[in-house]
């Protein structure tokens, strides 16, 4: 009897865990989440901003990760392979110069598709991808619907591939 009981207290834990894990595909039934960050020229973005029936791709990241500058330093030849996708790039409570800086040190104003910014201590992008580190990615189709994600850096040629076919 102790182990029947034992055993359906197991079961209804592991079902309970395998139920709280995130599944961020999920997300796409609510479309893009509802940022207002901060620009790199101090002016505030919002979804409202983003051209139609042109395909998203929300970066959350952090200027200083290692991971992240790794990221852009392998996305940098294949820029214009993302010219057709709109590229948010949101980071967290960093003051405004972080973001100018690697904006800068990436040279992104050649690439006009790109837009930087804070989401300052908000955090709404963080916790509507509920994003542990960075950088995340969420990419959406041409009707702002969320299409595939990724909670650590894919291979980039991966990730320009997903993008084209948008």
């Amino acid at each position: 009897m102790i182990k029947k009981i034992g055993l359906f207290f197991l079961l209804v834990a592991a079902f309970g865990c395998s139920n709280a894990q995130n599944n961020p595909v999920s997300k796409a039934q609510t479309g893009m989440p509802p940022y207002r960050i901060l620009t790199t020229d101090s002016v505030y973005s919002t979804p409202a901003d983003l051209k139609k029936n042109m395909p998203v791709m929300v970066i959350y990241f952090s200027p200083d990760c290692s991971h992240c500058q790794h990221m852009m330093y392998e996305l940098k030849p294949r820029m214009n392979d993302l010219r057709h996708v709109q590229v948010i790039m949101v980071t967290f409570a960093e003051p405004l110069k972080a973001s100018q800086v690697f904006y800068r040190d990436f040279d992104l104003k050649k690439y006009p598709n790109f837009t930087v910014g804070t989401e300052g201590y908000t955090y709404v992008v963080q916790k509507y991808y509920d994003v542990h580190t960075t950088p995340y990615i969420a990419l959406y189709d041409k009707n702002h619907k969320m299409v595939k994600a990724w909670d650590k850096t894919p291979p980039i040629d991966d990730l320009v591939d997903e993008a084209k076919k948008l």
